[in-house]
């Protein structure tokens, strides 16, 4: 599903531990791609409906292994570079908006699989600390990560064991929407 103006819906999961790390995970077959889990929401789905099957899919956890601390406001989209965009597909997508779910993982390390989505996504994934992602991702999409992050920091902050959610002082400001 795209809309009018060429974006197709999506949710991004930010999944993070009791310390407050984050879930990283890196994309299959591909050395240096690792991203947060994401997914487009289909037809007969709301984000919320989108999140839980991404996240099954994806990392293997249920609804019953998290709990939904946050959601961005608004959607945050972005833009695909030129070599990405399939000419061919009618309408064209040239992006992604999406909803960015903050969950805490209530389970052990041992449940996140890659085994649900076929083929699977992921090959490995790792705990980083919460900006860590911001240095990593492919470019295109570093302000909505920033965006993202920024927004649902604060609400980390409550439950996690540790205070370890300063923003690194080196990052530029964010972009207007």
């Amino acid at each position: 599903m795209i809309d009018e103006e060429g974006f197709r819906p999506n949710v991004g999961i930010i999944l993070a531990n009791p310390q407050g790390q984050v879930l990283w995970a890196k994309r299959v077959g591909q050395q240096d791609a690792w991203q947060f889990p994401q997914g487009g929401i289909n037809d007969n789905e709301n984000p919320e409906d989108a999140l839980f099957r991404e996240l099954w899919e994806e990392v293997g956890l249920t609804e019953a292994s998290v709990d939904v601390i946050a959601c961005t406001r608004g959607w945050l989209k972005y833009r695909l570079p030129r070599k990405f965009l399939r000419h061919r597909s009618k309408p064209l997508c040239i992006g992604q908006k999406q909803k960015w779910f903050l969950l805490r993982m209530n389970g052990e390390d041992s449940a996140v699989t890659f085994q649900q989505g076929s083929p699977p996504e992921f090959d490995d994934w790792r705990w980083v600390s919460y900006w860590y992602p911001l240095q990593e991702v492919v470019s295109f999409k570093r302000d909505v990560y920033r965006r993202a992050l920024t927004e649902l920091a604060p609400s980390l902050h409550g439950f996690t064991s540790r205070n370890r959610l300063a923003m690194p002082i080196r990052l530029a400001p964010l972009a207007s929407p």
